[in-house]
């Protein structure tokens, strides 16, 4: 089987159900950033040694690939997908929960950074709330399935919580804001 079709020479794509819509159409921008929010989140895998955490960013892949599925889907030729569900959103409230409870509190605002593993989760935050937004303008136009943008929403939430755990854990000092 050949990877290559040569649709998209012609700047064209197709949805599953078989539309050919442009590649810049906003139901492509969505399911691509998505799929870019994956790949960033595979670089915080590579840098973190906790198992456990690997293991539910392994999960967190997996429902993305189901999540950008969804999106793919021409919303005119509809069919049966797996996709995420008020479970998967419970199970990132309950993790961001346990971590928080060994947290300090917040009382400022945090700049992106502190360990090399805590910057990566936070650009795995910033990417998802930019596929988030992407969805959310798509679901402007269209129908979408609005567990998948409070997936997104949560997740975002996740990604900075892990963040400040993966500070957290290692004893790296989190970046304050100071306003001038």
């Amino acid at each position: 089987m050949k990877i290559y079709t040569k649709t998209g020479d012609r700047g064209k794509t197709s949805l599953f159900g078989g539309k050919i819509v442009s590649k810049d159409d906003l139901r492509i921008e969505a399911y691509g950033t998505v799929d870019e929010l994956n790949s960033v989140i595979a670089l915080v895998v590579t840098h973190i040694s906790d198992d456990s955490i690997k293991s539910q960013l392994n999960s967190i892949q997996h429902l993305l690939f189901n999540v950008g599925s969804n999106l793919a889907m021409d919303p005119e030729n509809p069919f049966d997908l797996d996709s995420v569900t008020v479970e998967d959103v419970s199970t990132l409230e309950t993790q961001m929960d346990l971590w928080n409870e060994s947290l300090p509190q917040l009382t400022n605002f945090i700049l992106p950074g502190g360990s090399k593993e805590a910057s990566f989760a936070h650009q795995a935050r910033t990417v998802c709330r930019r596929a988030e937004r992407r969805v959310v303008a798509l679901a402007n136009l269209e129908k979408v399935d609005e567990i998948l943008i409070i997936y997104l929403n949560r997740l975002s939430d996740y990604m900075f919580v892990l963040s400040r755990w993966l500070n957290y854990s290692i004893n790296v000092e989190e970046v304050i804001w100071k306003s001038r």
